[in-house]
């Protein structure tokens, strides 16, 4: 994995949920506002396989960050993303939807004939409703709304979806033990 390019203080990382990558970031990238830290660069994800994306991507732990703009074409040098399920909607803490989620799972080789590989990637775009009201209210700018931001990992293949949640080397442990009653504690 490649080191942290996102110059954070001590302590701190980069950890964003569903609604803040969408809120925080990316409706401010789509409506040119400035956005602070601004850690996540721009990409153009398709040329690149998820394995070839550090130094390109903000990296925080095992998952790459980057902007890019939306299209139909998911295909790399290697293989191609492979949408899994329908879009999940992303609401705000006050129950307002603001954005879309879609999981794609990276193939190695042709489009339908490609072997499937650990790695995922979650693409957020921002809810239709937003963006096309954005649009109108900006007619004459360029259309910012085709941004999206990506969260791409690979999973450890025992399960297709990563939930948020990682464990510490020391969780790792304790649940690797198989009788808690022999382990004994100091009084």
């Amino acid at each position: 994995m490649g080191e942290n390019n996102v110059n954070l203080p001590p302590g701190f990382r980069f950890y964003p949920t569903d609604e803040e990558l969408v809120v925080h970031f990316l409706h401010r990238k789509a409506t040119i506002l400035p956005c602070h830290p601004d850690v996540i660069p721009d990409l153009e994800l398709y040329p690149y396989d998820p394995w070839n994306l550090d130094g390109k991507a903000m990296v925080e732990g095992n998952k790459w960050y980057y902007y890019s703009r939306r299209t139909q074409s998911r295909i790399t040098e290697n293989g191609y993303w492979n949408p899994l399920g329908v879009d999940e909607p992303i609401f705000s803490s006050s129950g307002q939807k603001v954005g879309m989620k879609k999981l794609y799972v990276f193939f190695v080789g042709e489009p339908l004939e490609g072997t499937k590989t650990n790695w995922i990637m979650e693409e957020y775009r921002l809810s239709d409703s937003a963006s096309s009201s954005r649009t109108r209210r900006r007619s004459s700018k360029p259309d910012f709304s085709k941004w999206v931001v990506c969260r791409v990992y690979e999973c450890d293949g025992d399960n297709d979806e990563d939930d948020g949640a990682e464990l510490s080397c020391l969780d790792e442990v304790f649940l690797s033990l198989e009788d808690l009653d022999d382990i004994s504690f100091p009084i």
